[in-house]
């Protein structure tokens, strides 16, 4: 488990407030000098967005969303940038600024709060986006992070949830179910140390699974490539609850019924042999995971020979009319209702 009581670590009192933000804040540097006219060090950030501005949050709790029992604080802080940027890329759109606010109780040093900003400044860096401020404050139990995220795009550009059609195609980028995968390995190892502390387990083989899970990476390369390939998706959302309710998102926003072929979902070998070790059903791991931060959108037909040779993108399936509902077409051909499950990110007695 997470620990920090040895005597070397510095108590977060030892800086106090102010102190403790300049502290973690000053390797920072703009990289949206256009945009970007102020960001850390007045009482508000100034931005100047040429096009329309997008805004989106997403909390963190510790024993809800994460386990720092097998969460390294660097890939948390990391993490918990993707989760935020994905929501941006999802409308089509580009990532500029960040605001990072953190709630923590002192059994939490400056030493692990460094942690945390180092996996901030990682994604900040590799994903380009400017820090632009937050805060820091006590909590009385525990660790809560709250990120937003600030976005840009043209309003032509944006891609909202409901805008997809009767026979538009359904597309998904990249693989889906193996973050939920590394996250039962990660739990299942958690058990064995507890009966056996000195258990060092070998975890090689699992390394793409459990890297989907505690350092996902969000789909900036997607409205890119979709600008460069002249596609404007019809309709855009991201995957963090599980492709199942996903769809049912667009569909409800829309006003459409959706058809999902089972053997057109994107799995990686990893997640086959994974769920046959752990006797699940991979099309129900992929439909109901969550977690994998890839993109699923809807295009007009017209587009389809400009995707079709892409490896990045997917065509899972089809949109229809409202009134014919939302099913999963299985591999023997029989359609099944699609219901949403989704699963929680941490058990909650943890």
């Amino acid at each position: 488990m997470f620990d920090n009581t040895e005597d070397s670590k510095t108590k977060l009192s030892e800086l106090g407030e102010f102190g403790l933000i300049d502290h973690l804040t000053q390797h920072f540097k703009i990289k949206h000098p256009d945009s970007t006219l102020k960001g850390i060090g007045d009482d508000a950030a100034v931005i100047d967005h040429q096009h329309k501005t997008l805004v989106t949050t997403d909390f963190l709790v510790e024993g809800v969303h994460f386990d720092l029992s097998y969460m390294p604080l660097k890939h948390l802080g990391y993490k918990a940038v993707m989760v935020n940027l994905s929501d941006v890329y999802a409308m089509n759109a580009e990532a500029k600024q960040i605001t990072v606010s953190i709630a923590c109780s002192n059994r939490f040093t400056v030493e692990a709060l460094e942690e945390i900003y180092a996996g901030i400044t990682k994604a900040a860096d590799l994903y380009n986006i400017d820090v632009i401020g937050g805060d820091t404050t006590s909590s009385v139990k525990g660790l809560q992070i709250s990120i937003t995220a600030l976005g840009e795009a043209k309003e032509e550009d944006i891609a909202y949830r409901n805008g997809a059609k009767p026979n538009d195609l359904l597309v998904v980028t990249g693989d889906i179910g193996a973050a939920y995968l590394g996250l039962q390995i990660l739990k299942r190892e958690k058990e064995v140390f507890k009966v056996n502390p000195n258990s060092q387990p070998d975890l090689t083989e699992y390394t793409y699974l459990i890297e989907r899970q505690l350092k996902p990476e969000a789909r900036k390369d997607i409205p890119e490539l979709l600008k460069k390939l002249e596609v404007k998706p019809t309709s855009m959302i991201d995957i963090s609850d599980g492709l199942s309710s996903e769809i049912m998102h667009i569909c409800k926003s829309s006003k459409v019924g959706a058809n999902l072929y089972e053997d057109k979902i994107p799995l990686d070998p990893k997640v086959i042999s994974t769920c046959e070790e752990f006797n699940l059903d991979s099309t129900t791991v992929a439909l109901n995971g969550g977690e994998d931060y890839e993109l699923l959108f809807t295009i007009s037909q017209n587009d389809y020979e400009k995707i079709k040779a892409n490896p990045h993108l997917t065509v899972i399936g089809h949109m229809v009319e409202e009134k014919e509902g939302i099913h999963l077409i299985s591999r023997m051909n029989t359609k099944i209702p699609m219901q949403a499950r989704g699963w929680n990110t941490v058990d909650e007695d943890e």
